[in-house]
């Protein structure tokens, strides 16, 4: 059973519409990032921990950590904690190109204890990374009043929802779309047959 490490309805239906089975039992830690660590390493250590609090619950199981940020001049974007919050994030993406890079993690049963049929003490952890270039054209004051009037941005890394009314402002991006939604779903893919999963 492969078993998602979070609450997000995003990465729920991009596993969904990908035909990838599982179910979800979010996880619970503290995401506020090390002093001094580099995005990617954030992402990264952040998803490993999601996916590991879930798998200590369910060590039979296959669990899915993922952890995603936005990057606009080496500072970091999590989710706003305001609409004040959410305004400034969105005049620094203003006429930009920044980074969007979530983490990935799966954690699972040793593959000796799968095969002797043992319980583990530790899980077989795989981590990888997905990195996609994001461009927003110049947004107006009253572009950014409105949109956060709207909600949408205010539980999504960056502020904003590229599958929603944000789109309006992306001319383009380089990489995986599904990516900036919230899950690389072809890197999970692909972890998953390494796993033998799918």
């Amino acid at each position: 059973m492969l078993v998602l490490a979070s609450a997000s309805p995003r990465r729920q239906d991009l596993l969904r519409n990908a035909g990838i089975q599982f179910t979800v039992q979010p996880a619970d830690i503290d995401e506020t990032p090390l002093p001094g660590e580099s995005p990617i390493a954030c992402v990264e250590r952040l998803a490993r921990e999601k996916a590991l609090a879930v798998w200590k619950t369910r060590q039979k199981d296959l669990v899915l950590g993922a952890d995603t940020t936005v990057v606009v001049n080496a500072i970091m974007l999590a989710k706003p904690v305001d609409a004040e919050d959410a305004a400034r994030m969105l005049r620094l993406l203003s006429g930009r190109t920044h980074d969007v890079i979530t983490g990935v993690c799966l954690a699972g049963p040793p593959h000796t204890a799968e095969k002797e049929g043992q319980r583990a003490d530790n899980a077989a952890l795989t981590t990888a990374c997905e990195t996609t270039l994001v461009t927003f054209t110049e947004l107006s004051d009253t572009d950014i009043r409105e949109y956060v009037a709207t909600g949408e941005p205010m539980d999504k890394a960056g502020a904003y929802a590229i599958q929603g009314i944000a789109s309006r402002w992306i001319p383009r991006i380089e990489g995986d779309y599904s990516n900036v939604v919230g899950l690389p779903v072809a890197l999970v893919y692909r972890m998953l047959r390494e796993r033998k999963f799918v």
